[in-house]
């Protein structure tokens, strides 16, 4: 690839690797990534779960339209998932998710005897449950990689180490100046997670928002050790989740959400120690070590929903941010669904019948 491009995108992350191996068959494409690494940041600090409960009913059919690939793909590993409450407020939230989804997703309550089968050594006080069976674990490295080849073999071009210092709006087009050179291209797409609003306004476009969240995970050895069969574990007020990894370990989160700027984010020890205190509120193993921590933001529009299509008044510059946590669990589908905004073309079969209104960025003017 020489010259002047189609389309760069900013950002290779999942967004951006699963946009461009939609997109690269049509156009010229370039994926300009500021790290040394693809997925450095948010893709490659995820919990790696997939759950058609999380993000919400407007995030469910993006979640639900991605399965038939993920499972196609060998991307997806059962698990399921379990909500857990442990008084009338976490109560409340089960009933209400069950409402909301109920007629789409199967779901099922639980009483305390099927709770404690499934989470051996649970406290007491942790009596009512919504079990998720459809709730796997993802493969976030493989579909990454997956995504990065697939945009290769049909052209596009991959740029690391391209931190943007520049960008210029010409009538031919954009100029973008970036540690690794100069480049040209007729559109600017902005997959740059953490980072989109810095980039809209280097655009001279007007930023929507999106606000980036710290959110804290630990690696714990624990005893006795976390059953292989467990499920993810969910509170239904959102204070905490945990699922089992190799070796009897155990992957947990506080569900934190700190604003942060966009950055390399560490954890809080607090975070940490915050986990643990909740998980300890919950069974009664002993956490022995904490073999790892780390910490990942999560970006999100005000109205928490994606912002995909192009900005108002705009036929030279596309979102696709806002993507918080299910960014990765949605990656084909709203990689297809955002090819189609960006191309002027039908939208493929998986997600012709999405409605594409409720994430664009035009919403944040009216």
């Amino acid at each position: 690839m020489s010259g002047k491009v189609d389309i760069a995108i900013v950002g290779a992350g999942m967004a951006g690797a699963s946009l461009a191996a939609e997109i690269a068959g049509d156009a010229s494409t370039l994926l300009l990534e500021a790290e040394d690494q693809p997925g450095y940041h948010a893709t490659g600090r995820s919990a790696a779960f997939w759950s058609e409960t999380y993000g919400g009913p407007l995030v469910q059919p993006l979640t639900t339209a991605s399965g038939p690939f993920l499972r196609a793909g060998g991307y997806l590993k059962p698990r399921a998932g379990l909500h857990i409450a442990a008084d009338s407020a976490g109560e409340a939230a089960l009933a209400r998710m069950q409402a909301e989804f109920g007629g789409t997703l199967a779901l099922e309550r639980l009483a305390r005897p099927e709770l404690e089968a499934r989470i051996p050594g649970l406290r007491y006080g942790w009596d009512a449950g919504l079990l998720e069976p459809s709730c796997t674990d993802i493969d976030v490295a493989a579909l990454h990689a997956s995504c990065l080849a697939a945009a290769r073999r049909q052209g596009a071009r991959l740029v690391t180490g391209a931190r943007l210092a520049a960008v210029e709006k010409g009538k031919d087009g954009w100029s973008l100046t970036t540690d690794s050179g100069a480049f040209e291209a007729g559109i600017l797409v902005n997959a740059a997670g953490a980072w989109a609003d810095p980039v809209a306004a280097m655009a001279g476009v007007a930023p929507l928002g999106i606000q980036p969240y710290r959110r804290t995970l630990a690696q714990l050895r624990v005893a006795p050790p976390a059953p292989a069969e467990l499920p993810l574990v969910i509170d239904a007020l959102g204070r905490f989740y945990f699922k089992p990894e190799a070796g009897g370990r155990l992957w947990l989160s506080p569900h934190d959400e700190t604003p942060s700027d966009p950055c390399d984010c560490a954890p809080d020890e607090y975070d940490v120690a915050l986990a643990i205190a909740r998980l300890e509120e919950v069974v009664d193993w002993r956490v022995e070590r904490v073999e790892r921590r780390w910490a990942g933001l999560r970006s999100f529009a005000p109205d928490r929903l994606p912002v995909y299509g192009f900005a108002p008044g705009r036929a030279d510059f596309f979102w696709f941010a806002g993507q918080g946590g299910f960014g990765i669990q949605t990656a084909p589908a709203a990689a297809k669904l955002a090819a189609a905004l960006l191309l002027g073309k039908a939208p493929d079969a998986a997600v012709a019948g999405i409605d594409p209104e409720p994430y664009r960025p035009g919403r944040f003017t009216n």
